[in-house]
């Protein structure tokens, strides 16, 4: 039987020197290591004392060789600043923070090409699984996503043809009911704003124009947008545009809270009563928009859940127990406020 590689040269030290300072075999170390369910309590704590003790660091590269696959999930995301994918990866990092799993986080800074590239790299690395956001690949990343091997969950909207497994939400309908609402509740000149305009908001867009056509309201001058990442005070300006064009603009639904916020605050400073005289609609219900003042009307978008939805969906593929529903709705709810109070 071959005896465990130890350390040499006090350099790394090996699981063979973890197994000797605990006093146990390497192989139950590497079970405790894996497998701590299968270890006893008393056990564990002498082991993991021996860990860190010596400042032991499993090899990912040689776990993957024994397992076929890297205890690790492959996250790509288009920012690390955004908000609201702050919390998508809060649920992700939550769900797997008591696992054997690691995360591989990748930002695509909203690049196709950029998203690309980073599948390239996660790829030949054998993720356990793959979470990435959105549901418009390059032909090049859904081909890289559909031969990976592994389970693939698209997260942050729903759609008919996932590459594999699928949960979020349709901005769609976000977009139309926001603007449903302020139909509903007296407005007519309702202008969209929108900062960067990706493929989600492309939808919310789309969503807005159908519920303003559906009321016989829409004119193409209520659109304002920009491809400029969005920012407060990119929504003061935008909404100053807005106005300009359009003098008798009565409300506007803005693509993100970051805009809404801007509107309001510029309205603020212009003297413009909200909601008296312009109503004001957000999306994605940030924690501000409620402590604003007024306090502002969004659509409510479950991101916190979306990230732990995603592990669940993936971490029941692993076990050889897929979702009998590859596509999950989390829906979304329009949180009516002050700033639509007519």
């Amino acid at each position: 039987m071959t005896k465990p590689r130890s350390r040499r040269g006090g350099g790394r030290p090996t699981i063979a020197d973890v197994a000797r300072k605990a006093g146990v075999g390497a192989i139950t170390v590497s079970r405790a290591l894996r497998e701590p369910e299968r270890v006893s309590e008393v056990l564990r704590r002498q082991i993991q004392a021996a860990v860190d003790e010596l400042g032991y660091l499993p090899d990912p590269n040689a776990r993957a060789l024994a397992s076929a696959r890297a205890e690790v999930f492959g996250v790509l995301v288009p920012s690390l600043t955004n908000s609201v994918f702050a919390e998508v990866l809060r649920g992700i990092y939550d769900s797997l923070f008591d696992s054997s799993y690691r995360i591989q986080l990748g930002n695509t800074h909203y690049s196709g090409l950029e998203e690309e590239r980073l599948l390239q790299v996660f790829g030949p690395q054998r993720p356990a699984a793959l979470i990435v956001a959105g549901v418009d690949q390059t032909p090049t990343s859904r081909r890289l996503l559909e031969t990976a091997g592994c389970p693939v969950v698209q997260v942050m909207e729903t759609g008919p043809d996932p590459v594999d497994m699928m949960v979020g939400f349709s901005h769609f309908d976000g977009g139309k009911v926001a603007t449903e609402h302020m139909i509903e509740m007296g407005y007519r000149r309702i202008g969209f704003i929108g900062a960067r305009m990706d493929p989600r908001s492309q939808r919310r867009l789309a969503g807005y124009r159908a519920a303003m056509e559906a009321a016989g309201l829409f004119d193409a001058r209520l659109i304002t947008t920009t491809p400029v990442p969005s920012s407060v005070t990119l929504g003061r300006e935008l909404f100053r545009d807005a106005l300009a064009k359009v003098p008798t603009l009565d409300g506007v639904f803005c693509n993100n809270d970051d805009i809404a916020l801007g509107a309001l605050f510029e309205c603020h400073r212009a003297s413009i009563a909200v909601p008296k005289t312009i109503g004001i609609t957000g999306f994605n219900d940030l924690d501000m928009m409620e402590v604003a003042f007024p306090s502002v009307t969004s659509i409510r978008t479950p991101r916190y859940e979306i990230g732990r939805r995603s592990v669940a969906m993936a971490l029941a593929a692993i076990a050889g127990k897929r979702p009998q529903e590859p596509v999950v709705d989390l829906g979304f709810e329009l949180k009516r406020r002050e700033s639509t109070a007519r």
